[in-house]
């Protein structure tokens, strides 16, 4: 699943969207609230976090312009601040969870967890499917042609994002920060071996392959035939 982090101090945020990496989710960062607003009410993401105190926009702006545009996203919001009337007012404008910093991360995640099976009032599609291969975001749980799969978590996420832009070449930076939250390093084979791993579970046994190299860009995930 795709989860927005709307966070300007660097080392919360970095901190944030590396854990969230590494407990399988897809994860965007975005460090003040004008472009975490632009992000938001794109309507890309399952589920928002989001600091109350922002440069250009404050949350709670920046969650009315999501309720405004109809989206219904669950959000969580964090702040220093523990005020009632703070919590009130978050609630009130559509916030469907509040945690005061500083927190402990495992906290965070189980909320996280929570929000995402509670789910939100507007129908989602629970998994991804491409030929003979589906991927269940809520269980977890990958399978082709009937046959289950055993992912990492970082090939989950790597299958995901191919899952979801199936068709779309994504160059290796794009993977990159979606999938590992760095710069791309040239330098490093880190993607090519992630991709070399997953084709060897969810390709080389079946047909067709789905998993295709585009020399000197990236990879594409879509059925060609043999």
């Amino acid at each position: 699943m795709k989860l927005l982090i709307v966070e300007d101090e660097p080392k919360t945020g970095q901190s944030l969207r590396q854990g969230l990496t590494e407990a399988g989710f897809l994860v965007e960062l975005a460090t003040d609230g004008l472009s975490g607003q632009t992000r938001a009410v794109s309507g890309e993401h399952d589920l928002v976090i989001l600091d109350v105190m922002l440069p250009g926009r404050d949350g709670w702006q920046v969650l009315a312009a999501m309720r405004e545009a109809g989206l219904q996203q669950p959000v969580l919001f964090l702040t220093a601040r523990d005020a009632i009337e703070d919590r009130v007012q978050g609630l009130e404008l559509g916030a469907d969870d509040y945690l005061v910093k500083p927190f402990a991360f495992a906290e965070l995640l189980a909320r996280v967890r929570t929000l995402l099976r509670r789910g939100s009032p507007m129908p989602q599609d629970t998994s991804l499917e491409a030929a003979n291969l589906r991927l269940d975001l809520l269980s977890r749980r990958v399978e082709r042609n009937g046959q289950r799969i055993d992912l990492t978590s970082k090939e989950f996420a790597l299958l995901e994002l191919l899952l979801r832009s199936q068709g779309e070449v994504l160059p290796k930076a794009l993977i990159a920060s979606r999938v590992w939250g760095i710069n791309f390093d040239s330098e490093t084979n880190v993607i090519e071996v992630a991709i070399r791993r997953l084709r060897a579970k969810v390709d080389d046994a079946f047909q067709p392959k789905l998993i295709h190299t585009i020399r000197g860009i990236g990879y594409v995930l879509e059925g060609r035939e043999p």
